[in-house]
């Protein structure tokens, strides 16, 4: 792939920040839009803005069209048996809490065990958190390793034949680690136990399979794969959908309503109640066009070149602490500046023109493991060049020559 014909895609990468030509590694937290994006949700609001499965005139036929063809764009990107497993949501937050509301109260008990990891992002944590309050089942946690990897002998020693639901991500937002999920699929399918990936740092990255890895749910947001906000989507085998029961109720998503009682729509619409998040949908289904037109195999193998780059150029310079382990990463670089705090790092970097993160990136209970109160994080995507990388570097090693005169 050529990053820099990609780049000419992305109209707000040409721009000056801070007098510094914009370089852009946060995408861990938000991706960039190219125009062909951009100009999809354009024509659908200047051409087929329209309700869904609602009108019988052509708009209502195209917005229904539009929308239905999003989400088997989605069913063939991580290849799901069925568009119907497909269900749209406002994004992995949105959809990891369905299951939690929706699964988990439902067939889950006291004495039952949820199993994760401390290396969940907040939203892969707090539902099963409330969910286990709610149901009284037992939330436990598999053992790190000391890069912050997951072995599958931890992953046996934690389940058991309690353990009713394993949730965990694919990969993690502040180590990079990629975790072993079809390994996990079947250590938790052997005790009975279902698997709910959180897929929001995969999905944009890493060719995804929901079949092959086996998963019984899978949830990612549109906006980290180049796609708008508030639209993402969940994945979840036809067996468990059609058992669960909705969680929101209104319009679109019913059957039958009397005075009192109502029936639903099969699946996926009785989990799409109101109207929908239409123009999203063809957003994110413009970004998979241009993500496939890519190849995905392709944008990995480019992420794994640029950070081996930075890491080898990270590593030449003092005072860098880098967490998670050298190898098997995504496109993640989580590190700290010896004595200066992530945020001052993040300031300075910004004023180069370098955007980066900076916090405890929804992951509290790691950071508490890392035993840091933060970190900075540089995120790659396929738009990202080496010059980027230089530039960061260049920016970063200011930063370590200013405080060191600050603070003497």
């Amino acid at each position: 792939m050529n990053e820099h014909e990609i780049r000419k895609s992305f109209p707000i990468l040409h721009q000056e920040v801070n007098g510094h030509p914009l370089v852009y590694l946060d995408n861990a937290a938000t991706s960039q839009k190219p125009i062909q994006v951009i100009e999809a949700i354009e024509n659908y609001y200047k051409k087929n803005n329209s309700n869904v499965h609602r009108g019988v005139h052509t708009l209502g036929n195209r917005a229904t069209e539009a929308y239905e063809g999003a989400r088997e764009k989605v069913a063939s990107f991580i290849n799901a048996g069925s568009s119907h497993e497909i269900v749209f949501t406002r994004g992995t937050t949105t959809a990891l809490n369905l299951v939690a509301q929706s699964y988990a109260r439902a067939f889950l008990k006291e004495g039952d065990e949820i199993v994760i990891t401390p290396a969940e992002h907040h939203s892969n944590l707090i539902p099963w958190q409330q969910a286990a309050k709610a149901t009284g089942a037992t939330l436990k946690y598999i053992p790190l390793q000391e890069d912050g990897t997951v072995s599958l002998e931890n992953v046996r020693k934690t389940i058991t034949h309690r353990t009713k639901l394993v949730s965990i991500a694919y990969v993690s937002n502040v180590l990079g680690t990629i975790n072993p999920i079809k390994e996990i699929a079947h250590i938790a399918h052997g005790h009975g136990a279902i698997l709910v990936v959180d897929g929001a740092q995969s999905t944009p990255h890493l060719k995804v399979d929901v079949q092959e890895l086996d998963c019984d749910f899978y949830a990612f947001s549109g906006h980290k794969m180049l796609g708008p906000t508030g639209i993402g989507a969940l994945y979840g085998k036809r067996k468990w959908l059609e058992k669960m029961e909705p969680v929101e109720f209104g319009g679109e998503m019913i059957d039958f309503v009397d005075l009192y009682d109502s029936t639903w729509k099969e699946i996926p619409w009785k989990f799409e109640g109101g109207t929908p998040i239409i123009a999203g949908a063809v957003g994110l289904g413009a970004a998979i066009d241009f993500l496939q037109e890519i190849g995905m195999n392709e944008i990995a193998a480019h992420e794994r070149k640029l950070v081996q780059y930075a890491f080898e150029k990270l590593e030449g310079i003092d005072g860098i602490t880098i967490y998670g382990p050298r190898k098997g990463r995504s496109g993640v670089i989580t590190f700290n500046l010896d004595h200066v705090h992530p945020h001052d790092v993040a300031t300075v970097l910004d004023a180069e023109g370098v955007a980066v993160r900076a916090g405890h990136h929804c992951c509290q209970p790691l950071m508490k493991w890392l035993n840091v109160t933060a970190t900075a994080r540089a995120s790659m995507y396929l738009y990202n060049t080496e010059e980027d990388i230089d530039r960061f570097i260049n920016a970063l090693i200011k930063t370590k020559e200013y405080f060191s005169h600050v603070l003497g």
